[in-house]
């Protein structure tokens, strides 16, 4: 290994930490999403892992893709660009959808109360809500849902933007195992650190006294979603 590679090497994986850390579009939607969805700690790990695989590897696809045609780098830029911006409007759609939905169902799943007499005057009030029991009722029945599907499509789109021209480009000049090794230590350090933060944040907010919340879970998800693709397209990050 070259000096060049390993000086790639150390700024791959670094880059790979803080491009990760300083964007929450990379981890905020499967926290947010696994305590409305009342994910598992494992589907939540399993799925993180899996959009983080797809983020991932379509600019390492891409990227090998220029390197082998002799592809200028700008070229892949502007194409990694259009490719952020579609993730960063799917990102924001979605949020705004799932926001919607959230709030439909916290208005629908509103506590309300009954009053029951009985014999001697004796009156009690029951509160309950009903969607909420009718839902559960049936949460047995169908636990699939299209939401981590959703997650993996809009991450395949979102690009890496760092990789390609900042370290895919520059180890070509060396040789193609110097790409492999920079391509690799990039990979595992951000989907080990989306990881790791989601479900050190999702095991914390499990932990929470949010009860009197949980109607509005899927409606504070939805905007926290709707903020991440915001800050993608509006903020840059």
């Amino acid at each position: 290994m070259t000096n060049e590679i390993q000086i790639l090497a150390a700024t791959a994986a670094t880059i790979g930490f803080f491009h990760t850390l300083l964007g929450p579009d990379h981890y905020l939607p499967f926290i947010v999403m696994s305590k409305s969805g009342e994910w598992s700690l494992k589907k939540t790990a399993l799925v993180t892992f899996l959009c983080g695989l797809g983020h991932v590897m379509s600019s390492v696809v891409l990227g090998f893709i220029g390197i082998s045609l002799g592809i200028a780098v700008s070229k892949l830029e502007a194409f990694e660009a259009f490719r952020g911006s579609l993730a960063g409007w799917a990102l924001l759609t979605f949020g705004l959808l799932y926001f919607i939905w959230g709030v439909r169902r916290a208005i629908q799943n509103k506590p309300h109360a009954h009053i029951h007499s009985h014999k001697g005057d004796f009156t009690h009030t029951h509160t309950h809500t009903h969607t909420q029991e009718h839902a559960h009722a049936h949460l047995n029945k169908n636990k699939k849902s299209i939401t981590p599907w959703v997650l993996f499509t809009i991450f395949v789109f979102g690009p890496c933007e760092p990789l390609i021209p900042i370290l895919m480009y520059p180890a070509a000049k060396n040789n193609i195992s110097g790409v492999i090794i920079v391509t690799a230590l990039f990979s595992l350090a951000t989907i080990g650190t989306m990881m790791s933060i989601v479900i050190v944040s999702a095991s914390g907010l499990n932990l929470l006294p949010l009860k009197k919340l949980e109607r509005y879970s899927h409606a504070m998800a939805g905007a926290a979603i709707f903020l991440c693709g915001a800050s993608i397209q509006f903020l840059g990050l």
